[in-house]
């Protein structure tokens, strides 16, 4: 058991505790699997580890290797941190939100084959929905 909060849960936990039976059922491609793997064994006995030793009291730490996976939230935790502060070195001294606008992607194959329509209908949608929530705020 790691060094977290008793109860707290991460990834790592849920694909060890239902992954087998949910690869059984859903059928994935093998970059999932093997990002499913590595989360799963991230910081484990199955990734190796090391043995750090106290030069002066002789008190010996195991430690297993990382994954290093880039789906990782163990491993890309420090990188998300890093980029989090980089952007919020980019933000104006203002308030403001940031809206992200999607698709269903079952449209995707649409989009592809009618890409100057359903974009100029998104960015027309996009356009009204923001100018309706300026007027609001």
């Amino acid at each position: 058991m790691s060094a977290r909060a008793a109860g707290q849960l991460e990834v790592a936990d849920i694909f060890r505790q239902y992954g087998m039976v949910y690869r059984s059922a859903h059928p994935m491609p093998l970059n999932r699997l093997r990002a499913m793997r590595a989360i799963e064994t991230c910081r484990t006995a199955d990734q190796g580890g090391h043995v750090d030793e106290c030069e002066h009291c002789g008190n010996k730490v195991i430690s297993y290797n990382s994954c290093r996976n880039r789906h990782c939230p163990k491993c890309q935790f420090l990188k998300k941190e890093q980029w989090i502060e980089a952007r919020e070195e980019d933000l104006l001294p203002i308030p403001y939100f940031h809206v992200v606008f999607t698709l269903p992607d079952k449209l995707n194959p649409l989009v592809l084959r009618n890409q100057e329509v359903l974009y100029g209908l998104l960015f027309k949608a996009v356009s009204e929905t923001l100018m309706e929530l300026a007027v609001r705020t």
